[in-house]
């Protein structure tokens, strides 16, 4: 009888263990907004990261010194990944805008630095 009672309390010590794992506040951020700047190709680029809800909701560039074509094509494609992964981990980089866009990558994560929980 001992050892089934040992054996139920170990499992519902498991069972809390994994239930608290799985539980979730929302976002990983706390809400506000936040600057970061990491360097391109030619120049520093600075952006804002808004959080609202626990999340990554809007991202700008606020100052950049790249050529435009090259932040735009940042602004169209690595910026909307960023959101929609609420993440900076494994976000591709653009083929002939490497720097710039490793850079806002960069600066996104340094700007979600003071956002963490």
């Amino acid at each position: 009888m001992r050892r089934s009672v040992k054996n139920v309390g170990a499992a519902m010590i498991a069972a809390l263990f994994i239930l608290a794992g799985c539980s979730s506040s929302g976002g990983q951020y706390i809400d506000g907004i936040y600057e970061g700047s990491a360097q391109g190709a030619k120049s520093e680029i600075k952006v804002s990261v808004e959080v609202k809800g626990e999340k990554i909701s809007k991202i700008e560039i606020v100052e950049h010194g790249e050529t435009q074509s090259i932040v735009d094509a940042a602004i169209e494609t690595t910026i909307p990944e960023i959101i929609k992964e609420q993440s900076t981990e494994d976000i591709d980089v653009i083929s002939g805008a490497s720097k710039s866009s490793e850079a806002v990558v960069q600066a996104v994560e340094s700007a979600l630095s003071n956002a963490k929980k």
